[in-house]
């Protein structure tokens, strides 16, 4: 399934928040990055523990 740039963005939002608010990131992380910066790259590696649930006919 592929991501509407809404449904991408709301992610990357939500994940940036929880890493914001003290959730440890999924990656390794050797440098200072942003917390979305971080978001973006558990994306792009496919760990991000987040899901989009779409209701039929929605």
């Amino acid at each position: 399934m592929e991501l509407t740039k809404y449904e991408f963005a709301r992610i990357i939002g939500a994940r940036s928040l929880q890493l914001a608010r003290g959730a440890p990131p999924m990656l390794k992380i050797d440098e200072p990055l942003s917390f979305i910066a971080i978001a973006e790259l558990e994306f792009k590696k496919g760990i991000i523990p987040l899901t989009v649930l779409r209701e039929k006919g929605a």
